[in-house]
């Protein structure tokens, strides 16, 4: 299956969406770099308003455009849908972020899995913590969503619930990598990892301590198992990768 992005995928059970949001994204040789395969198996690419101009940068053509477009040039948008992109326009005064949007449209489309590029920088802290948050989206449960910047990657691990049992989660990658564990939205607990450096055993993650900040993969099969809450995975990209973006 081909997207207009040129982008293929194999498995069919497997769907990839790209989600470009409006915040800082930095130029593909700098992701390609950092997080070497990124970008494959993506059948849908969704620019949220403003991530259009982010898109194109990128060289893909987005297959819809969503959000109240209050944050892209009307010149620009007008090149768009003469382009024959679609257009989900929303209200200025939604309840949703156009990020949001983004990724509801993401799974209306029957995406597995979804990459959010812009999620980070831009002037706007408020956004960036609240496109964070959206990662506990009870509509993204059964998704797997990560948000990615050229110098760190960010998803949430979350425990399947009471009598569920424990959940382990891959946390493949480069050897010297930072990986930081923060508990999110509450306490978790029977926190044990597998391939970190500052290993844990079975031990709880509170809100407020740092105590899982700058865990660092000494193992490229690194994993970490949760029994109970949610869990923030922050890993910064590979120290070579960052010297090279320097």
């Amino acid at each position: 299956m081909t997207t207009a992005a040129g982008l293929n995928t194999t498995d069919p059970a497997d769907r990839h969406a790209l989600v470009v949001a409006a915040g800082d994204v930095p130029p593909r040789a700098v992701l390609d770099a950092a997080w070497p395969g990124w970008d494959e198996t993506i059948v849908d690419v969704i620019a949220a308003d403003g991530g259009l101009v982010r898109a194109r940068a990128l060289g893909l053509r987005p297959d819809i455009m969503v959000g109240d477009l209050d944050s892209i040039a009307p010149a620009l948008l007008a090149a768009a849908e003469a382009d024959g992109i679609p257009v989900r326009r929303a209200r200025t005064d939604k309840d949703e972020s156009d990020a949001e949007l983004a990724l509801l449209e993401a799974l209306a489309r029957g995406a597995t899995r979804i990459t959010v590029l812009g999620a980070f920088g831009g002037p706007r802290l408020d956004h960036a913590l609240a496109n964070v948050w959206l990662l506990a989206h009870p509509a993204l449960r059964a998704a797997d969503v990560i948000l990615l910047d050229a110098g760190a990657r960010a998803f949430l691990v979350q425990a399947p619930g009471p009598g569920g049992g424990p959940l382990t989660r891959a946390l493949p990658g480069a050897i010297g990598a930072t990986v930081t564990l923060l508990p999110f939205g509450g306490d978790v607990t029977g926190v044990s990892t597998r391939g970190l450096a500052y290993a844990l055993r079975d031990e709880p993650l509170v809100v407020g301590p740092a105590r899982g900040l700058s865990n660092v993969r000494d193992s490229a099969d690194a994993a970490v198992t949760i029994r109970s809450g949610r869990l923030l995975i922050v890993e910064t990209s590979p120290p070579a990768a960052l010297s090279s973006n320097a």
